[in-house]
């Protein structure tokens, strides 16, 4: 059960993050690389990556100092990837804000987030403990959600997509990133490869858990719940566990219902999907598909001595529960 005092514990560490971020020195000139970066850094998102650094690396007594540049270094790479990944799919909408392309202009965004991610690499190279294995995992991390934005944009509108290759797509675009943070809280914690390997395992299958309830919350939630564009992955013809999900439970009814919504004016599409996904079973299909990642990450979990994992039960919970 997630208790209040894990909540106001994960409340703090995002605190003291979003303090380092915003401020954290950056030169003033020249404007157009460092104001749409410094506006990056001042946004609000959720931490998780590098709560979930922290979680793991306090739990093998790792040091404050690492752990800290570490998890900002896995905190700018994500933002790194969401600057490039918003104008590739063309969203708006970013943690409540404008995204930086739609405040500036795409090749602004570009140079920003070329620019966060050599800022990554410098507090990475920070690390006293296995600084090595550090940034060799980062940089294979790094390169497998490109692998998974190469998968999402070559499925777009592709009808043949199955759900291995979505969960494929899936796991190196969102898995493996949260589980190179958990196997970074063991690296410098001066683990052994076959904890890190379970500690990857749990970050994977939570990953994987948690976007498969972000494409559920895409249709389900709401945009000021959110902080982003929602709707526009199924719009533009991004594969989504729902749409996969229909279309293997019934190829020729969804390929007509879809047909019948994508006509229809936003309001009206959300409105006709959200019953569509309700009344033919696909949301709790999905939903079940989340829970069991959810426990195969937990279960992943038993390498750590019981009554040290109590915080990060609690967090795959919460990740599993979040409702934005």
């Amino acid at each position: 059960m997630v208790t209040d005092s894990f909540l106001d514990h994960i409340d703090q560490l995002r605190l003291e993050l979003n303090e380092q971020l915003q401020s954290f020195r950056l030169d003033l000139e020249p404007r157009y690389l460092y104001d749409p970066i410094k506006y990056v850094l001042n946004g609000k998102g959720k931490r998780l990556r590098p709560i979930i650094v922290r979680l793991v690396g306090d739990v093998y007594g790792a040091s404050k100092a690492d752990l800290l540049n570490a998890g900002l270094a896995v905190e700018l790479l994500h933002n790194f990837t969401l600057v490039h990944d918003d104008i590739m799919d063309h969203d708006s909408l970013r943690h409540g804000k404008a995204t930086v392309h739609k405040k500036w202009d795409e090749s602004t965004a570009i140079l920003a987030g070329d620019g966060i991610y050599a800022i990554a690499q410098m507090l990475l190279t920070r690390v006293k403990i296995n600084p090595l294995e550090a940034v060799h995992a980062f940089n294979k991390a790094t390169l497998y959600v490109c692998e998974g934005q190469a998968y999402d944009k070559e499925f777009e509108n592709n009808s043949g997509i199955n759900l291995d290759q979505y969960l494929k797509m899936v796991k190196k675009k969102t898995g493996w990133l949260v589980g190179f943070c958990a196997e970074l809280g063991g690296i410098l914690g001066k683990q052994s490869k076959a904890v890190i390997y379970e500690l990857r395992s749990f970050g994977l299958n939570l990953g994987i858990a948690f976007q498969i309830q972000d494409d559920i919350l895409e249709i389900f939630s709401d945009a000021k719940n959110m902080g982003k564009s929602l709707g526009s992955d199924v719009i533009s013809g991004k594969q989504t566990i729902l749409t996969v999900l229909a279309r293997q439970k019934d190829s020729v009814e969804w390929k007509e219902k879809w047909e019948e919504i994508r006509k229809k004016n936003m309001p009206i599409a959300f409105k006709k999907l959200r019953t569509y996904f309700n009344e033919n079973g696909i949301l709790d299909a999905a939903k079940m598909m989340a829970k069991d990642y959810t426990d195969t990450a937990q279960n992943s979990l038993k390498i750590i001595p019981t009554g040290k994992r109590t915080q990060l039960e609690q967090l795959t919970e919460f990740v599993w529960k979040r409702e934005k």
